[in-house]
């Protein structure tokens, strides 16, 4: 066995370019090391071997040494072993003086949260119980187990409504600012909400809901999320002091916590229902694969109503300690400001390609200006100041990529998650990043590629992984089939949908993604949608995310979607939909001529149209099948 082994190391050696990393993710390595007492992480530029699974290497120094510190700061562990479930408020004690949250209202501590949560908490209770309506129970908590639908600006004020909804035991429902009263409305339908939450900015959202489903509306005022107090006192504490038992008694695990709504991309929005231990599981899984501590500090440019933006961005930073710098909303000159701000203290950055490409595309303008507020030495400031920069809800343009690593010095880290299983496949803190690619599970998440059928079902497993080891079944090699996922992290079940809930898992417990996938060069590659980016044209089947991805190289292509349209003679045709640069005009031929040395042929488009802007949702994803119907309503 050993001999073989060595063959197989001649012959499978790998080198693996070392990449320059930011000073900033060196010093903050360096400083959780030695406060901590544990050791750097050392690659080697080896190939473990383990049976015919094949893995870049590290040697004894391993990656859980040094996240595993970060880890044991929000870990805590029950008589029988098992970790402790508690809604992230609870972590707030652990760090009552450390600033939480920084808004354009002010600076607010974790005592500050918990102390206007546990207030606002108490007027829900009361709210509730003045209701008149006999479906609430009459208890301590009379909201136990009901949804409460929120509407809150990107402040503090989304915090404390969070917070208290889940202080009452009730389940928060999420709602986005940027959708309509109708769409709005369909949400609290929907999950039936029994009231709703909102500040004074979406009255006249909320009120219509309010009114034609007789729910109570209840208003946050600017005293609920600001100005002075004294500590906790009277019936507020005891009441906070009541919940505490629920961690002790491990109750909080299978305890419902929160619905959020698919982007309905694909089809009708249905409601996840995440317990609190799929959203723990998320949490620690980040905290470990990309070493959150408490003195990190992101930027919050992401809309509320997504688990980007909810538990990547917000959550995960109040879970240990660390600060969270949020902006009204994504401006891209107040984003560049806040990232380049020396008293925004900030280290880390997430967010969507598609404000990747805004800030690019400001960046251009800002160059060419005569006053021009970034500095020449961009590169090496964000290097220093930075530790980590990431990328999802949608896939990420190789373009903008390497663009960003020329703008920033930072290779953008990119990863896969969606709204039923928040993350489950990342890049390295630490080692290589391939454009296209979305690395290997998180810790906790085990994921396989299975081959896809006619009939729905799924055949041979060609690819099974963990965070641990990676198994390629010998003669499937580099073949495409659906992704399935399988975790802690994976949600309940959606709201009301039984069947729906049941057609989304196989018999043994994998959820299946949708997405199609494949394993090559050691890592995952999402080929896409499997309904709507898995092209069939001329017996070939198409990534249309590949095809975007060499499409974005055209000088003159600013945006770009591909989708596939019936067609008699090659069974879907290739269609380009453009967004070009300005005065810029390409046709079917212009782009066909450009592609001829850089594409495959049946990758090239054999269809192209232009629109002025891509109709992108909060997240930046595109919904092909309405795209399709409203461009070529004949065909599709």
């Amino acid at each position: 066995m050993q001999q073989q082994k060595g063959k197989l190391s001649k012959l499978f050696t790998m080198r693996f370019r070392l990449q320059t990393l930011p000073l900033g993710l060196w010093l903050h390595q360096l400083q959780a090391c030695k406060s901590r007492n544990c050791s750097m992480l050392v690659r080697t530029n080896q190939v473990c071997f383990t049976n015919n699974i094949i893995r870049p290497g590290y040697n004894d120094y391993n990656a859980s040494k040094f996240i595993q510190p970060c880890l044991k700061q929000s870990s805590r562990k029950l008589s029988n072993g098992s970790s402790v479930v508690a809604p992230v408020f609870f972590q707030a004690e652990r760090f009552k003086d450390n600033t939480a949250l920084t808004t354009q209202h002010g600076t607010y501590t974790y005592k500050d949260l918990l102390h206007y949560s546990v207030n606002f908490a108490k007027e829900l209770t009361v709210a509730s119980k003045t209701d008149g309506r006999k479906t609430l129970k009459d208890t301590e908590f009379p909201l136990e187990g009901e949804r409460i639908a929120f509407l809150c600006e990107n402040d503090l004020s989304y915090v404390v409504a969070q917070w208290a909804i889940w202080m009452c035991k009730a389940i928060a429902v999420p709602l986005c600012k940027s959708h309509p009263v109708t769409e709005l409305q369909y949400f609290c339908e929907d999950s039936s909400a029994c009231m709703l939450v909102g500040t004074a900015a979406f009255r006249d959202k909320l009120a219509p809901i309010s009114s034609q489903l007789g729910r109570p509306l209840l208003e946050m005022g600017e005293d609920d999320y600001s100005g002075d107090y004294s500590e906790l006192k009277g019936n507020s504490k005891e009441t906070f002091l009541g919940l505490k038992d629920g961690p002790r008694k491990n109750e909080y695990k299978n305890r419902k916590a929160m619905i959020i709504y698919t982007s309905g991309t694909t089809g009708t929005p249905k409601g996840v229902v995440m317990t609190f231990g799929n959203l723990d599981a998320q949490m620690r899984d980040m905290v470990q694969a990309w070493g959150w501590s408490q003195s990190d500090s992101i930027l919050h440019v992401l809309p509320l109503h997504h688990v980007h933006g909810v538990v990547n961005v917000l959550m995960t930073p109040l879970y240990v300690g660390a600060k969270c710098t949020m902006l009204p909303k994504f401006d891209a000159k107040q984003t560049w400001q806040t990232l380049l701000s020396d008293a925004s203290d900030v280290n880390i950055f997430m967010a969507v390609p598609t404000i990747y490409s805004k800030l690019i595309q400001e960046y251009e303008r800002q160059r060419d200006s005569q006053s021009s507020y970034l500095p020449s030495d961009l590169p090496s400031i964000l290097k220093q100041k930075f530790r980590l920069m990431v990328s999802g809800s949608a896939a990420l343009p190789q373009p903008v990529m390497e663009r960003w690593a020329d703008l920033t010095g930072h290779l953008l880290l990119e990863r896969y998650g969606m709204t039923e299983i928040g993350m489950a496949l990342t890049n390295p803190l630490i080692g290589d990043r391939f454009p296209g690619a979305v690395g290997l599970p998180f810790p906790g998440v085990s994921a396989r590629i299975v081959e896809h059928h006619d009939n729905c079902n799924h055949g041979d497993v060609l690819v099974s992984a963990d965070a641990k080891k990676v198994t390629v079944t010998k003669g499937k090699e580099g073949l495409c089939g659906e992704l399935l996922i399988k975790g802690d992290n994976v949600f309940t079940e959606y709201w009301n949908r039984p069947s729906a809930t049941a057609e989304a898992f196989t018999g043994d417990g994998w959820f299946k993604t949708g997405d199609t996938a494949v394993f090559a060069d050691g890592v995952f590659h999402i080929v896409g949608r499997t309904s709507v980016d898995v092209i069939k044209s001329a017996g070939y089947k198409i990534s249309a995310l590949d095809v975007e991805r060499h499409l974005l190289a055209h000088p003159d292509i600013q945006d770009v979607a591909v989708i596939g349209l019936p067609d008699m003679t090659y069974g879907q045709l290739l269609t380009a939909v453009l967004v070009t640069k300005s005065g810029a005009t390409l046709t079917t031929n212009d782009l066909q001529i450009w592609a001829k040395d850089k594409m495959a042929p049946y990758h090239i488009p054999r269809k192209v149209t232009c629109l002025k802007d891509m109709p992108r949702n909060a997240m930046g994803k595109v919904n092909k099948k309405q795209l399709a119907k409203d461009l070529f309503p004949d065909s599709a």
